[in-house]
């Protein structure tokens, strides 16, 4: 369970998150993260996803991004918010040279803090606790699959199809991947 200014280190994938406000805190009203984007970030084959049961919001303190909400990607920059509805699709990308900031809530809360910090646990994983460059190979993608199906009720994967994440994660779960 995460705690509050807990540091969600995702640098492989091009991101930090730093834990505000846990579901604890918010009596699971929300999850709410200060989000740092490296340069570069999600730049190929972002996770186009949804979340079922919980809406989110961006608000850009820093810098410019893009976001995929629907069906486009639209930029936003310091100052602007966005909300993201129930079930509607939607990645995001930082295609600049400098670091976006950003603050992010996921209301309700749901799973979501574990979800972020079991991606930091795959990744760990991956790239046996950051001493290898993190690569997008069948192994990764086994991993991420077991992931992504443990918190299906959070986030469902739209590109690549839902259907591929759980194909890999129950391949996943038959060679006994653990993370």
């Amino acid at each position: 369970m995460a705690i509050k200014n807990q540091v969600l280190d995702m640098t492989p994938l091009g991101m930090k998150f730093t834990v505000l406000q846990t579901s604890v805190d918010t009596n699971g009203e929300s999850l709410d993260l200060h989000w740092d984007l490296l340069p570069g970030c999600n730049m190929k084959d972002p996770l186009v996803h949804i979340h079922p049961n919980a809406i989110e919001t961006y608000e850009i303190l820093e810098g410019e991004m893009e976001f995929f909400i629907k069906d486009r990607w639209q930029t936003a920059k310091k100052g602007d918010k966005l909300t993201v509805p129930v079930g509607v699709k939607h990645a995001f990308r930082n295609p600049s040279q400098n670091v976006v900031s950003v603050f992010n809530t996921h209301k309700p809360a749901l799973k979501m803090e574990n979800y972020f910090e079991d991606v930091c646990k795959v990744l760990d994983k991956l790239t046996e606790n950051r001493r290898k460059e993190f690569k997008m190979n069948l192994k990764a993608m086994l991993y991420m699959g077991v992931l992504m199906n443990n918190y299906h009720s959070e986030i469902i994967a739209k590109n690549p199809p839902d259907a591929a994440i759980k194909t890999l994660g129950y391949i996943g779960n038959l060679l006994r991947l653990h993370y």
